[in-house]
């Protein structure tokens, strides 16, 4: 099971970085980074359910947080509102 979570995780980082190099648009890639973090907190957290260690599933909370914030900068800023 583990290792069918890992190369679905891995397939959805190959189409997610294809999509921030081939994007036209700055939004293409803004929304692929924001995948890849998903992505990034989603493994944090399944190391954290494969080795028992709870400071896995915290670090992966403030990582989406800081993810989301990174994001919403992101837009404000594609939107000249910065």
């Amino acid at each position: 099971m583990i290792y069918f979570l890992l190369i679905v995780m891995l397939l959805a980082i190959i189409f997610c970085a294809a999509r921030g190099l081939l994007g036209p648009t700055a939004s293409d890639r803004i929304v692929a980074l924001d995948n890849l973090t998903t992505i990034t907190t989603a493994g944090l957290v399944l190391l954290g359910f494969v080795f028992q260690r709870f400071i896995y599933i915290d670090v992966s909370l403030i990582y989406g947080v800081l993810s989301f914030i990174g994001v919403l900068t992101l837009a404000r800023y594609m939107e000249g509102g910065l």
